[in-house]
């Protein structure tokens, strides 16, 4: 038993529950599945708030042939990964590379974030931003990934319009060796992105993305929607162009979307799915085999820890997931680049550990009770 804090303060005893291991197997057929790997830091670098990320590189590209293992892919150097929240962009394009060059060497499948993050104020013109993107589009693609082409805060800042992001991601698409995935990521992952696509109207918004979409045919392989809007991801995918796959981001209403309905349905790029990883693949796997009913079995208990993960501020969540990572034993501290590891309170990280030991997450609950309970003593919580 240990005794866990609410947001008053008081402590109530919680019992951990068993592990629950899931089934592997092989990629599933029906969905794509890829999960936003987080980054391990290194401890003893500078983890403190504006330092740039350092990191535990063993335990890193660990994580990732874990994800590879239970037959996810993996979306690297993404927001996930703590992109503009202290990974820098030279670490990030090292990270690109050694994981590049680790799904080779597995056969898992990689998709890798370019942006304009090495860019600073004042950024310029929008051409100056697609010269930016193209130096990152470059190092994936040497690197022999998949490009996601992220939102980027440099064009949102210098953009005049959607005329200007039509002319910066055509320049873009027309020139990679593969089609790309275009992501849009909402304000409440960053509120620098405010009014992306030129809008703030989100109708106005996705009229703009698609007609980026549907101008290069063939360039566009997908489109990530990171909103927390099902409905408008419903309206956006049975609009993109046939052969185009939408990625849901949505953190929140997953099941549902990736199960899809009316004949249309999303693949999945998320983020929860780092905690969740094998459960989300021996998910898909089920849908492969036409058991919708246990797919959601599956997928549905655990919307509520993603619901309190991504809790606003939603661009926090980084540290849940970095936290389950460490009780479930992915690495061997709780320390985060930027300081991240505080940017969430006691009480909600103590939620987050019963939640996920609800779930069955941690192979070994002794270990990571006991991991909790130190954590709390530090923290001033009596065992």
């Amino acid at each position: 038993m240990i005794r866990l804090p609410d947001a008053s303060g008081a402590l109530r005893p919680y019992t951990p529950r068993p592990a629950r291991p899931v089934p592997t197997g092989p990629p599933p057929r029906l969905r794509t599945v890829l999960a936003a790997a987080h980054v391990v830091a290194d401890p003893f670098g500078d983890t403190t708030p504006g330092g740039l990320a350092a990191l535990d590189w063993d335990a890193t590209l660990a994580f990732r042939r874990h994800l590879w293992a239970h037959g996810l892919g993996v979306a690297e150097a993404m927001d996930t990964a703590q992109r503009g929240m202290g990974l820098g962009w030279d670490t990030a394009a090292e990270l690109i590379r050694r994981s590049a060059a680790e799904a080779a060497a597995v056969g898992g499948r990689i998709v890798c974030g370019a942006g304009t993050d090495h860019l600073t104020p004042p950024y310029g013109s929008p051409d100056d931003v697609a010269a930016a993107y193209e130096r990152q589009l470059e190092v994936v693609e040497s690197a022999g990934a998949q490009a996601v082409v992220m939102a980027s805060r440099a064009l949102a800042a210098v953009a005049r319009g959607p005329e200007d992001y039509e002319r910066v991601y055509g320049r873009l698409v027309r020139q990679t060796e593969r089609p790309v995935i275009l992501h849009w990521l909402g304000p409440m992952f960053d509120p620098l992105l405010e009014g992306y696509w030129g809008a703030t109207d989100l109708d106005a918004a996705t009229d703009t993305l698609l007609r980026i979409v549907t101008a290069h045919p063939g360039r566009v392989a997908g489109v990530k929607v990171s909103l927390l809007d099902a409905g408008r991801e419903r309206a956006l995918r049975r609009r993109l162009p046939a052969g185009t796959r939408c990625f849901t981001g949505d953190d929140l209403h997953y099941p549902e979307l990736i199960e899809g309905d009316g004949g249309a349905s999303s693949d999945a790029l998320l983020g929860v799915f780092d905690p969740l990883g094998p459960r989300a693949a021996h998910a898909a796997r089920l849908l492969d085999s036409g058991d919708r009913h246990g797919f959601r079995a599956v997928l549905d208990p655990t919307v509520p820890l993603a619901r309190h993960l991504f809790e606003p501020p939603t661009r926090f969540y980084k540290t849940g997931i970095v936290f389950l990572a460490w009780l479930a034993g992915h690495q061997h501290h709780f320390v985060m680049p930027a300081g991240l590891h505080a940017a969430r309170t006691v009480p909600h990280l103590a939620r987050a550990y019963e939640l996920g030991d609800g779930l069955g997450l941690f192979p070994d609950p002794e270990r990571a009770r006991d991991r909790m309970a130190r954590w709390l003593a530090v923290h001033g919580v009596e065992r």
